[in-house]
């Protein structure tokens, strides 16, 4: 089996268009992609990684406050901005933009994961460890053990091969979804037009035996709402000093 390097994965989606609900509020006069973390917006921090990663073509998704976005990603090349009238969700909304992501492999990322690189950057590690025989999905997770509060059950269970399996009812899962992840346009096919979440893809996939996941080895943060945005924040700044000043 070949594995693909992280060259080949030059295309990349940022889910942008949520509401932000739980970030009120902060997210009452601006969209939460342009919420500031550690002197950077969310969007700006995820860009930051995918041009290190060698990544030329972004597709960004809008809806609250899309044209607050717009004029912000306006300073940057190779930026292509996918708008929704109505929310299409996580799934629908990279459905509705693959005409602009093209038939190869992709970066898939929330517009608020955020994370600190460890020994290899993350984006690196995903791309290199992506099999295109073997895989329609690849995630990154963050062990829960690893992140300050209330982390809830998991999400995921890995096997010795990678494979990964969603958690059941009643069960308790080491792992989170970090909100980062390559899809393959294939894992698309016969979607319903609309909303939907990739979750239900991912559950196709982990049918099919083709749902992998990658445990992140360095530091990953909850920014859902105003507390956690400050606690991370905190954090970045003062507990990981050496990495920030890279």
């Amino acid at each position: 089996m070949t594995q693909s390097n992280r060259a080949t994965i030059t295309t990349a989606m940022i889910l942008a268009a949520g509401l932000g609900t739980r970030m009120r509020p902060l997210t009452d006069e601006r969209p939460k992609p342009l919420i500031s973390l550690a002197g950077q917006t969310l969007i700006e921090r995820i860009l930051g990684h995918l041009r290190r990663a060698g990544v030329t073509r972004i597709v960004v998704n809008t809806h609250y406050k899309g044209e607050m976005i717009a004029d912000h990603l306006r300073r940057h090349d190779g930026i292509i901005l996918s708008p929704e009238h109505e929310l299409l969700e996580t799934g629908g909304g990279v459905r509705n933009a693959l005409e602009l992501l093209g038939n190869d492999p992709i970066f898939v990322i929330n517009s608020d994961a955020v994370w600190l690189d460890g020994p290899s950057p993350a984006l690196s590690r995903v791309a290199r460890n992506w099999n295109d025989d073997d895989m329609d999905a690849l995630l990154l997770f963050q062990r829960t053990v690893a992140i300050r509060g209330d982390t809830g059950p998991g999400d995921y269970f890995l096997d010795s091969e990678g494979h990964a399996s969603r958690r059941r009812e009643h069960a308790i899962a080491p792992f989170l979804f970090a909100g980062v992840q390559i899809l393959h346009p294939r894992l698309f096919k016969d979607t319903p037009e609309g909303a939907f979440s990739l979750n239900l893809l991912y559950d196709r996939a982990e049918d099919a035996g083709r749902l992998h996941g990658l445990v992140h080895d360095g530091e990953w943060y909850h920014v859902g709402t105003p507390v956690q945005r400050q606690q991370a924040e905190y954090e970045i700044i003062h507990g990981n000093e050496s990495v920030n000043s890279r």
